[in-house]
């Protein structure tokens, strides 16, 4: 008989992402699957173990387990035994949350920080994210004013990472489980309203699908999608760019200034980066652009990582926070 029809979606978003042109250089690659037990992970954990079946890939899942719930270790042993059911090996790794930052970010970090660190060299790790997830973050962006990156949400292949789901809706995931025998566990924290996630899952995106009649999360997963196409065009033409202003160990103002903001400042970004700077917010390269599209002779702002910006004959260079040459 053929598979049930959600099986056979999840299935098909594994194969399309693998056989992708972007997936190409990993092509017979070990996969690894991070499982958390529920049920978008537990179904990419079967829809994986059938398709490296079928190719004769090696797949293993990592079962992070991040200590925040009694029983915790309870839960990630059945993962490993539902994960065995479905002829896949696996490994529980244990991490410590500090809660700096919010907990949902701090259990990101270590969760992301293990899975790194426990992959077999030139893996990729299969992320359960769904349509549903990335729609929220389109929200969240678009709410916290973050930009087109923000709002351009998650990249199906972001290596190490790779979200096959990205098209797939949460209750796919969940009639899959169904279908295969797999009893998902539901994590609590997923109906806590004190996180920002849960209340937009619960409340937010119903009052838009309400509103809208319906079609918003498609929607916000289509709206990522383009402008994902849209900034990978601008960061090409950026990369080009860059090359071409480059000057004295910096960047040529006059011939920055000549740019459209949009490449400016992805410009401005590369830059900064392979300088060494850190984490750049919004704030920090429109300050930073200042110095080419409104200067004025006024100084340089301050950068993370202990870095100013600085203009001086014409020219933009990263100095260390404690240098100070002449503007101009």
């Amino acid at each position: 008989m053929p598979p049930d029809p959600a099986v056979s979606e999840t299935r098909t978003a594994v194969r399309r992402l693998l056989s992708s042109p972007e997936a190409a250089p990993f092509a017979g690659s070990p996969l690894v699957v991070a499982c958390s037990g529920g049920a978008d992970s537990l179904a990419l954990a079967a829809a994986v173990a059938h398709v490296s079946r079928q190719s004769g890939t090696s797949a293993q899942a990592i079962v992070v387990d991040h200590g925040l719930q009694v029983g915790s270790d309870a839960i990630a042993r059945r993962a490993v035994e539902q994960l065995s059911g479905i002829g896949m090996s696996a490994q529980v790794v244990e991490v410590d949350v500090d809660g700096m930052g919010g907990l949902e970010a701090a259990a990101r970090k270590a969760r992301y920080a293990a899975l790194r660190a426990e992959r077999p060299s030139g893996s990729l790790v299969l992320l359960g994210h769904t349509l549903d997830d990335q729609a929220e973050t389109v929200l969240l962006g678009l709410g916290r004013g973050s930009g087109a990156r923000s709002i351009a949400g998650m990249r199906p292949l972001d290596v190490p990472w790779a979200r096959p789901f990205l098209a797939v809706r949460r209750t796919t995931t969940e009639a899959a489980c169904r279908a295969q025998g797999l009893e998902p566990w539901h994590d609590p924290h997923n109906a806590d309203p004190r996180f920002t996630r849960v209340r937009l899952r619960t409340e937010v995106v119903p009052l838009l699908e309400d509103v809208l009649q319906g079609g918003v999360a498609e929607a916000l997963a289509r709206t990522a999608r383009q402008l994902r196409e849209d900034s990978d065009a601008l960061e090409a033409v950026a990369g080009v760019e860059l090359a071409r202003v480059r000057a004295d160990h910096g960047l040529d103002c006059a011939e920055l200034r000549r740019f459209p903001a949009a490449v400016r400042r992805r410009v401005l970004r590369e830059w900064l980066t392979s300088e060494g700077v850190p984490e750049m917010t919004d704030a920090h390269l429109r300050s930073a652009d200042a110095l080419i599209a409104d200067w004025r002779g006024q100084g340089g702002p301050a950068l993370p990582g202990d870095f100013v910006l600085r203009r001086a004959h014409g020219r933009l260079r990263v100095e260390t926070a404690d240098r100070k040459p002449p503007n101009g």
